[in-house]
Order: structure tokens, then sequence, then C-alpha cells
């Protein structure tokens, strides 16, 4: 199950940890490169148990309404999606069985993600069409389970979210897995039973040298394949350069240098592709043409042994036509307005413009020279005007008032109020 693609993931992600730790042991490296392909193997087996755990959530729900259909005397559900026969076969297979039996992780603990699948999956086109279609074959319930991956756990962003809690290796796996996961659905087969074999986790033992041999080869002669690519970036500073790209051109250089039997191009299509995904936006235009003109060097020098189809050149560019002259306007000594190009007569300039109301009328108002206030137009008479008018209360009672008294000082012994005197001695100014 295993294949290049995966192996080339893994590795570009061990190289990067390799340099960003501390701790540069290459043999513990190889060791943890190999561990985290197994954890693919194992994501493999847990998609495909995922199947069988959504079956069993069918089953458990169909004991339900079969109760209830029991008690209320109303027709039995249908079991067909229950009794799925590729779904049964999956469940039977010993090499499922055997390896579900070693694992801690069960798809039993995460009901809920279970139970919301086949919420989605009951009220989905691709499940009513199953259930109302008379053809009940075994390749007709197979083929539901491929629609059914397809569409529901491919590209599920909560399945995605829950594996990578469950482990570090499957954030970039779940991807290529799906496709031999469905590549497993298309090739069972009912006469084969629980004896069906899944896919092996190594195709060949030369996956693993691959993946053993490339990894080596980047960690140990990095200092070469760093030297050729500094070489050749002579008009870019190479420290410049984004660490990931430096470990994508370096996986690239390896691979090309190692394996006589991979061609060039297929190695740099192989690594422009990775760029694309852990590089930057523009990485991977930038990586394609390093390595193009690199390898191209290494052949010319006689370091490397392969071939390369040489450069279209370049096709001249054929010269342009002169732009025929075209002859001079004769200059216009004056340009009218738009106004008077159009009517070819300048408007009269008015001097006085009456208002509206005199042009509708036809009688202009007479200028009147003096125009008196209001008051004076409605009473006839201007008032006179007075040199001093008296406040309101002696205009009220048309009398002066009298002059006020001084005021007189009261005795000592006289008090207001009604209060009694009290005896005291005068004062020296009282008796004088």
């Amino acid at each position: 199950m295993i294949n290049r693609e995966i192996i080339r993931i893994k590795i570009v992600q061990l190289t990067y940890a390799y340099y960003q730790n501390g701790n540069k042991n290459i043999d513990s490296a190889e060791k943890e490169l190999f561990f985290s392909l197994s954890k693919s193997y194992d994501l493999y087996n847990y998609l495909l148990a995922l199947i069988i755990a959504i079956t069993k959530e069918a089953g458990r729900r169909m004991e339900v309404l079969q109760s209830r259909a029991l008690r209320e005397g109303t027709p039995q559900p249908s079991q067909k999606f229950v009794l799925n026969r590729f779904a049964l076969q999956l469940g039977e297979n010993k090499m499922l069985q055997d390896f579900m039996s070693s694992q801690k992780f069960n798809w039993a603990d995460n009901d809920v993600i279970v139970g919301q699948l086949l919420d989605r999956i009951e009220s989905s086109e691709i499940y009513q069409t199953y259930m109302n279609d008379k053809n009940d074959s075994y390749e007709a319930d197979r083929d539901l389970w491929r629609h059914l991956y397809k569409a529901f756990i491919m590209n599920n962003d909560d399945i995605d979210s829950m594996l990578e809690e469950q482990s570090l290796y499957w954030n970039d796996d779940k991807d290529i897995v799906d496709t031999f996961v469905m590549k497993t659905i298309k090739r069972f087969k009912e006469q084969n039973g629980s004896k069906e074999e899944l896919l092996p986790e190594w195709a060949s033992e030369e996956e693993q040298e691959f993946a053993r041999k490339l990894f080596r080869a980047a960690i140990l002669n990095s200092d070469h394949y760093q030297r050729y690519m500094s070489e050749t970036s002579r008009n870019w500073d190479f420290s410049r350069l984004a660490f990931m790209d430096i470990i994508l051109m370096q996986l690239a250089i390896a691979e090309i240098m190692t394996f006589p039997n991979i061609p060039v191009s297929v190695s740099i299509n192989e690594y422009v592709e990775l760029a694309k995904i852990y590089s930057t936006r523009k990485s991977g235009s930038y990586i394609n043409g390093m390595l193009d003109t690199i390898c191209r060097n290494l052949i010319k020098s006689g370091k490397l042994l392969k071939f390369m189809e040489p450069k279209e050149p370049k096709e001249p560019r054929e010269p342009k036509e002169p732009r025929e002259q075209k002859e001079p306007r004769e200059p216009r000594e004056f340009r009218e307005p738009r106004e008077r190009r159009e009517f070819r007569e300048p408007r009269e300039r008015r001097e006085f413009r009456e208002p509206r109301e005199r042009r509708e009328f036809g009688e202009p108002r007479e200028r009147r020279e003096f125009r008196e206030p209001r008051e004076r137009r409605e009473f006839g008479e201007p008032r006179e005007r007075r040199e001093f008018r008296e406040p309101r209360e002696r205009r009220e009672f048309s009398e002066p008032r009298a002059p006020r008294q001084p005021r007189r000082r009261m005795p000592y012994d006289e008090k207001p109020y009604g209060e009694k005197p009290i005896d005291e001695k005068p004062s020296n100014n009282d008796e004088q």
C-alpha cells in the first residue's frame, strides 16, 4: 500500500524535522521514518473499519424501529442497508479483524461522529435511490459504499480533525490513503468471503530500500547538493532561500543522483508538486527552473549519467512592421465651442433678464423708490415719534409720585414687633 508518493512526503517531513531538532542522529531519524510510514497503514485499516462501524450503528437503529413497529402494529422497516453484502463481508474479513484486535483505537469510542455520518447518509439522495432500487445484487451493494465513501468520508473536516487528534502522523496522509480505500472497495469479490486480502503494507522490499537510500543520501551528501544549488543561484543570495525550498531541492537532487532508473523529469515534477503544498506560492516555478539548470550542468560535467531532452530553441521574434506614418493634420487657427459649432450662431447676450412673473403676465412691475413699512401701509399714517416715554406706572395713574420723606430714626427704647424695652444705660453719644 505504501507507495513512493507517501514515502516522499514522509521523507520531506522527517528531513525538515532532522535539521530543526538539535539531536542529529541519523539512525533514530530513520526509525522515526519507518514508524511514520507504518502509521499510514494503520490509517488505511481504520478507515475500512469506519464502514463497519456505520453499519453496526444502522443495525442498532433498526432494532429500535422494529420493536416500535411491533408495538404499534405498523409495517416492518426495510433492512436492505443493514444487510448490505459488502459491509457484512468487510466485517468478517480476517486481516481487518486481526489488525483491529491488536489496536487500542476503536470507532465505538467516537459514536458521535459515526451517528452524524449515518444521519447524513440516510438523508442523502444516494441512500434513497439505493433503498428504492429493486436491483438486489452484490455489485449494487459494493457500489453503494464506493459512492458513500467518496461523498461523506473523503474531504470530511470533522473526521480529519478527529484523526489529527489521534495521531500527528495522519495530518497529510488521509488524502492519499483515501485513494487506497477506494481501490480496496472496488477490488472486493463476493466469492472470496472473509479471506479477501487487503492491500499489504509494503508492495515489495524495493519500496523499503527506496525510502532508506533516499533519506540517507539526502542527509549524508547534503554539503555536495547544497553546493550545486549555491553555484546555480549566483544571481540570488543562497542564504535568502526558504529553508523548505532547500530541503525539497536537496531531496530531488539526491533522488536524481541515487536512482538511475527514475527519469529526471519524473523526479523534478514530483518535488515541484510537493513545493506547491509545503512551500510558498512561487516556489514551484523557482524549484523547477533551479533543478533543470542543476541537472543540465551535472550532465555536462559528467557527474550525472542520465538523459534530458534538449531545450527547444526559442524562435526569434519577427520584427514588427513599421507603422505607416500618418499625414500631419492641418493646424486650425480657431476652434469654436461645441455650442456654437452646433448652431453656428452665437447666442445673444442679454443685459437684463426679467423675473418669471413679469415674463408670464407680460407687464413689468413698477419700480418703487421707497417702500413703507407694513404698519404705515396698513393705517396710512406714520406714528409720531415721541421724545420721551414715561414708565408704565406713571402713565396709568397720570400723577407724579410724592417725594419720599427722610427715614425717621427709631429711639433705642422702642423695639419693633412688640418687644419689651430693655433697661440699658444710654451711651455717651446719646447723652450728648
